[in-house]
């Protein structure tokens, strides 16, 4: 069973927006070596235990592809500290930050920035922070050996569990969202609506 609210709670969540640039931060916590928690994102095998079906050369020139789903080019490499690659886009830009905390800890941050973003407002972050709430709580269970040897990440990702838990990531989104003052509220709502569809079908928000 997943303690939902502890993984939640587990995440900083930011907003922000810059021009036309909308950027989504989160940090996390994870109780393993940085080398460990770098392997884990950057071995497509490893990829594919826990976040999805993965290939690719993650080294700077290389690509990825997720199967089924987005890819992109592998911009900056520094093992185990930093990855920055282009996800679905060129004007999408994810950098992964690690750092090594106490006892064993490392701090994960996650900056996902979409340049030339049409939307004026952060409907942006509604639509991408919940995929990425899944993936950082995937991430954990797997380096703390909380997944079972034989675990489909689709079949996870599919899971009434899980909808649970992007249920409660959607809402808060919302709060992020709505404490930036950047939406009206009716757009604010609308937008998450979208997202509720998408990542809890069948929930009201």
């Amino acid at each position: 069973m997943i303690d939902i609210l502890e993984h939640i709670n587990a995440v900083q969540r930011e907003a922000g927006r810059s021009g036309e640039d909308v950027t989504v931060l989160m940090r996390r916590s994870y109780r393993a070596e940085p080398e460990e928690v770098w392997d884990a994102l950057t071995d497509p095998q490893r990829l594919g235990r826990w976040m999805w079906p993965t290939t690719g050369d993650f080294r700077i020139g290389g690509t990825f592809a997720l199967r089924d789903m987005a890819g992109g080019d592998i911009l900056e490499c520094e093992p185990p500290k930093r990855l920055k690659v282009t996800y679905g886009g060129s004007n999408s830009l994810v950098e992964i930050r690690l750092q090594p905390g106490t006892k064993g800890v490392t701090e994960l941050e996650l900056e996902h920035v979409v340049t030339d973003s049409p939307d004026p407002a952060l409907s942006g972050a509604l639509n991408v922070g919940p995929g990425w709430d899944g993936a950082l709580l995937a991430l954990a269970l797997y380096v703390e050996g909380r997944l079972p040897a034989d675990n489909d990440p689709i079949a996870f990702q599919d899971s009434a569990e899980m909808l649970k838990f992007n249920e409660q990531s959607v809402r808060s989104w919302l709060e992020v969202v709505r404490s930036t003052g950047r939406m009206a509220e009716a757009d604010l709502l609308a937008a998450a609506k979208v997202s509720m569809a998408q990542y809890a079908p069948g929930v009201e928000l």
